[in-house]
């Protein structure tokens, strides 16, 4: 009998050193990339934690979305977010205190977005 556990969190959140800016499909400024969801056994990135709102550094709300549903223009070094900002400001958030992403959350997340879920476990 194996006395290993498997991990508890099995993401981790890499945060973004430098501002990566995020606009809408129009052109339309959204927020910006507070941090990356990375597996911890795979080195997947599977969703981005995107920074809305706030004024130097106050009143900040959090959103994670699955990392599809980004694309990243590196002309303009920046994502643009596929869904529309109104229902990605409905979506799943923090402000002060980040959930547990374990994989309860990311299939809430997917769920809202309509995107398939990842099995966590999986890597």
């Amino acid at each position: 009998m194996s006395t290993e556990q498997a991990p508890t969190q099995l993401l981790i959140q890499s945060n973004v050193a430098h501002t990566l800016k995020v606009e809408s499909r129009d052109g339309d400024a959204v927020g910006q990339v507070y941090s990356f969801m990375v597996h911890k056994g795979s080195g997947r990135t599977t969703h981005a934690v995107l920074s809305l709102g706030g004024f130097l550094g106050m009143g900040k709300s959090f959103y994670p979305v699955p990392f599809g549903l980004l694309q990243f223009d590196p002309v303009r070094d920046l994502y643009v977010i596929t869904v529309d900002r109104r229902l990605l400001e409905g979506g799943p958030s923090w402000s002060n205190n980040a959930p547990v992403f374990d994989q309860a959350y990311a299939d809430r997340v997917a769920s809202y977005y309509g995107v398939s879920g990842e099995d966590l476990n999986a890597g």
